[in-house]
């Protein structure tokens, strides 16, 4: 029998898929993903997908409005709570190295539902990702081109024309990203390489020339005084926590650390894609973690590093929101390392759409091969042995849905599902240690049960922080979801369709 099936399982909704089965589905003649990563090419994934506008932006935009310089204090606690998921995730990885990242690490641990809920959540999550991601890059192109002297028309450029609008750039970027994967992971690796290398490059070379323009006087206070934050927001604008507890989250302060770690964890989404491309690497077991808390360790370095330069080049309060690190140059006098952080971005913000797509292809992939959705989704190519099918059905979602949606008041959608995903991990291994302690390791999380009870609540304490409004689209979203799972899902099971076979 291929799963184990616990006793009052109410109608075989949290009946678990083991282990072995997952690992013997990955040699199944057309469905089976080539393998040909390595650590380093995990750890390029990871960096490439996290590294992106955000250390141009996000950093200086936070340090004015929440937490001054101790900016470089809230990155250090967002990488702490992507640390311990990390953890969670490198034991799970190297234990069942198969494409899906949290939605095969709960099937094997909750049960067919709460896999295909974190499923289904992850598409949300990747594809809304991914969309946002290439609008951005399509900003960032045309800037380049208005200085040149190119302009494309106001009707092809996202602007409403006549009542309607089309962002080309985002949408030829997204199909060409789906070639690119439909041709084989190690080409994306070695195009995310190159593009990981040149991103890099740029800002560490904005950190090095950063810090001959740092006044130490713009890091006092380091920690600024604390604030209200009455302008946040309230209703379905404010952050739950403050609706559900009239607990008012405050800016500055020792507080405003914690505040502001709820923001800039978005600039940390992604890394876990590492995961999902486990299948497909060499020696999971020893890479997989590797590549996640290299990639982790990395960015958080980065994030920090730019945090401190951008505060200590100009005074918080004096930063600008839309482009704080560019204008801090520019204040210098040094508009030559504007442009180049400018070119930074968008070459930057190809490399994280490919990854994005990359993940959300996997988990999709992998659905399909449960029988969750439809099985045709699970074929790989016979020379590329990719899932080209899959790839390329939501390459093109995902083109049409950046072409004609800006989606900026959905972003946070994608904070939210990586949060969730990030406590159903955790919860998975506490649960998989009790069921399955025979199952053998590679890579054990530390302190368990407490420092998986410990990424939970970090991870519900940054949930709470966000809008309430976004909480009810994820809700939206989930229902649909479970409406999905019971209409099609459950009927096609294989994993039910296994379980009735043997009785």
């Amino acid at each position: 029998m291929s799963a184990r099936v616990p006793r009052g399982d109410a109608g075989g909704y949290f009946r678990t898929k083991s282990v072995e089965q997952s690992i013997r589905d990955t040699e199944e003649p057309d469905h089976a993903l080539n393998k040909s990563l390595s650590a380093l090419d995990l750890t390029v994934f990871g960096v490439g997908v996290v590294i992106g506008t955000g250390i141009f932006v996000l950093t200086g935009q936070i340090a004015r409005n929440t937490a001054g310089p101790a900016v470089a204090l809230a990155f250090l606690a967002a990488g702490l709570v992507c640390a311990l998921a990390a953890l969670c995730y490198a034991e799970f990885a190297s234990t069942v190295p198969v494409a899906g990242s949290a939605y095969t690490f709960a099937y094997a641990s909750l049960g067919e539902l709460p896999a295909w809920i974190i499923g289904w959540d992850l598409m949300l999550e990747l594809a809304l990702g991914c969309a946002v991601v290439a609008v951005g890059w399509s900003g960032y192109v045309r800037s380049l081109m208005d200085n040149v002297g190119w302009h494309l028309p106001a009707r092809l450029s996202g602007g409403e024309a006549d009542g309607v609008g089309f962002d080309l750039l985002a949408f030829v970027l997204v199909l060409v990203i789906t070639g690119v994967l439909v041709a084989g992971m190690k080409l994306s690796a070695r195009i995310t390489s190159l593009i990981v290398a040149v991103k890099v490059g740029v800002v560490v070379l904005v950190i090095v020339a950063g810090a001959f323009f740092i006044e130490v006087d713009n890091w006092r206070p380091f920690v600024p005084p604390a604030e209200g934050t009455a302008d946040r927001g309230s209703g379905l604008a404010a952050p739950l926590i403050q609706v559900m507890f009239g607990y008012e989250p405050t800016t500055f302060g020792v507080q405003g650390i914690f505040t502001a770690a709820a923001v800039v964890f978005f600039a940390f989404i992604g890394f876990d894609i590492v995961a999902t491309a486990a299948e497909e690497t060499r020696d999971p077991q020893r890479d997989v973690p590797r590549g996640l808390l290299g990639s982790l360790v990395v960015c958080t370095v980065l994030y920090v590093a730019v945090s401190l330069v951008v505060t200590g080049m100009e005074k918080y309060t004096r930063l600008t929101v839309d482009a704080p690190l560019a204008d801090a140059f520019k204040a210098t006098g040094h508009p030559f390392y504007a442009g180049l952080i400018s070119f930074g971005a968008a070459v930057g913000l190809t490399t994280v759409c490919l990854i994005l797509l990359l993940g959300q292809s996997r988990v999709f992939f992998a659905m399909s091969r449960d029988g969750l959705l439809p099985r045709t989704f699970s074929r790989v190519h016979p020379h590329y042995g990719t899932p080209y099918r899959s790839t390329v059905l939501l390459g093109v979602v995902v083109a049409v849905i950046a072409g004609f949606t800006s989606l900026s008041e959905l972003a946070e959608l994608v904070n939210i599902g990586t949060l969730f995903a990030f406590v159903v991990v955790a919860v998975g291994v506490v649960v998989l240690r009790h069921t399955r302690p025979d199952l053998p390791r590679a890579f054990r999380t530390p302190l368990v049960p407490a420092l998986p009870i410990a990424s939970v609540l970090a991870s519900l304490w940054l949930m709470l922080n966000l809008p309430t409004e976004t909480w009810l689209r994820f809700g939206a979203w989930m229902l649909v979801g479970t409406v999905i799972y019971f209409a099609y899902g459950r009927a096609h099971s294989r994993l039910g369709a296994a379980k009735d076979r043997a009785d």
